[in-house]
């Protein structure tokens, strides 16, 4: 009597196959019912307004490109191009320098470093235009500031009345929201730097400075590089302390681009030429951060 032995069955695959794509399926469903969101408001307050004064800029009644010709030879525009320019050129690193030192100091074994880190990162949870009132109180002729100045032997200080204060005041103010936000990200980089490579560093004999300059900004490099340009792009876009505090003045001196497009548009009602502005505005950032992602570290 023989008995025939059938070859066991290999266990179907079918099941999970056909779960597969159901979980990826599912993957892609919740990355976008995530990013949906944040998509939807780039579409409609960034792409759409740009495309919209793209489209406005060139619906001048004088032609197509009347309103670029007219921006461009107003000096008004040139010179607020230029104090622009000189605003990011002096703010940029005065806020990044400084929100890496006190990033570096509050990432030490200090007392009470939690409620010092929150104290300065208060002011960017604050509305620019509070922040603005706040310094235009300090900055009066009979205010706080010059209270100081007195009680100290120096004379008054015209600052926001000055063309070549003022500026210095809106840096000040600027700086005052900005170093506190900025810090932050550079305290989770700091964070992230692993604790073996520091005591590596120690135990060579390295001391602090050497320690910070050869291992600690290196290894920084990528969250500084964003700071810079996240806050090249930030202070492009500087308006509230300008209209808060001194309506670009005195003698043009804070007339920020930012204002300058403002005035255009809501103060001599020229539409087309604000949106040439806008659109101009929109090409000098995209020209600086291009040069800054030059700057980026390639991935290893």
């Amino acid at each position: 009597m023989t008995t025939s032995i059938e070859p066991a069955a290999k266990p179907s695959a079918g099941p999970a196959r056909r779960g597969r794509p159901a979980k990826i399926g599912g993957t892609r469903l919740a990355v976008l019912l995530m990013l949906g969101p944040a998509l939807i408001a780039i579409l409609f307050f960034r792409l759409v307004p740009a495309f919209e004064a793209i489209r406005t800029s060139l619906s001048d009644p004088q032609g197509p490109f009347a309103a670029y010709d007219r921006v461009f030879a107003d000096p008004a525009f040139q010179a607020s191009v230029r104090q622009t320019l000189l605003f990011t050129v002096l703010v940029n690193p005065f806020q990044i320098m400084l929100a890496l030192a006190l990033a570096v100091l509050l990432t030490q074994r200090l007392p009470l470093v939690g409620l010092w880190r929150t104290l300065i990162f208060l002011p960017a949870a604050l509305p620019q235009v509070v922040s603005a009132i706040i310094w235009g109180v300090l900055f009066r002729p009979d205010g706080p500031l010059n209270a100081v100045l007195n009680a100290l032997g120096l004379p008054h200080q015209p600052f926001l009345t000055s063309k070549f204060q003022a500026l210095p005041g809106i840096i000040i103010l600027v700086s005052w929201v900005g170093v506190g936000y900025w810090m932050m990200f550079l305290i989770a980089g700091l964070k992230d730097i692993p604790g073996d490579t520091l005591e590596a560093a120690k135990i060579d004999g390295a001391g602090p400075l050497r320690t910070f300059f050869q291992v600690t900004l290196p290894q920084l490099k990528r969250p500084l590089l964003f700071v810079l340009v996240a806050d090249t792009i930030a202070n492009f876009l500087v308006f509230a302390p300008v209209e808060t505090l001194t309506a670009g003045g005195p003698d043009r001196s804070t007339n920020l681009i930012m204002y300058d497009i403002y005035e255009r548009a809501y103060v001599t009602g020229d539409l087309p030429a604000a949106s040439a502005e806008t659109f101009i505005l929109l090409c000098i950032i995209l020209v600086v951060v291009s040069i800054q992602f030059k700057l980026l570290p390639s991935e290893d």
